[in-house]
């Protein structure tokens, strides 16, 4: 009667899954596996083997899981290219967040912009130990270069929750910026994201090339 917006996580994943087996309800066995997995983030991040062994869930539910949670990445990314204009740094952060916030090891992705903004294209550059002395500026913007992009902003996550910028975060950033000044292609900011939130090196005080 309500609509989906009223039920409970555990309710919302007894829907998905349907009846119950082995004298567990669909419902009791979510509920049992957000206990297990501290919530709807634990079990969004959970394997197929951690889903298959609890209680109730199998294979076949571990995969259906799997698949929603799937979808609902895919929802936050699958906005219209043309819709994507960065006005301020919440505009990149609050796309990025739900997708980096959680990530168990740290990635470094380029945003690459256009004269006016628009978002032509993101970048997955790294993966592993996001530091000024293993990431090569270069890649940083090749791709920039081949798409013509005016603008870059970097954006890499903490798996420790803390996105306190590092010391190595702003010997990076120091880096890319002057490299983006040889190329004429602008660094705009760099945004540290961990957990639900993130920090913005260009709102901490950071000189940047122009406002975005």
């Amino acid at each position: 009667m309500h609509g989906a917006g009223a039920l409970s996580a555990a309710e919302l994943i007894g829907v998905l899954w349907g009846t119950g087996s082995h004298g567990h309800t669909a419902v009791d066995a979510a509920a049992d596996a957000l206990r297990l997995h501290e919530g709807l983030m634990g079990l969004a991040r959970a394997t197929d083997v951690e889903l298959d062994a609890v209680p109730g869930v199998g294979p076949v539910r571990a995969a259906q899981l799997s698949a929603a949670f799937e979808l609902g990445r895919r929802v936050v990314t699958d906005w219209p290219q043309d819709r994507w204009t960065v006005r301020a740094p919440r505009d990149v952060g609050e796309r990025l967040v739900p997708q980096m916030g959680y990530l168990e090891r740290e990635e470094l992705r380029v945003v690459l912009l256009n004269t006016r903004n628009v978002v032509l294209r993101q970048v997955t550059i790294y993966q592993g130990n996001v530091s000024s002395s293993l990431v090569r500026i270069s890649e940083l913007f090749r791709d920039a270069v081949r798409l013509n992009a005016t603008g870059v902003i970097l954006v890499h996550n903490h798996p420790s929750g803390d996105p306190t910028p590092s010391p190595d975060d702003l010997r990076l950033t120091a880096e890319a910026l002057a490299a983006g000044r040889l190329l004429d292609i602008q660094l705009l900011d760099h945004l540290i994201v961990a957990g639900d939130g993130f920090v913005s090196l260009r709102d901490r005080g950071v000189a940047f090339d122009r406002n975005s």
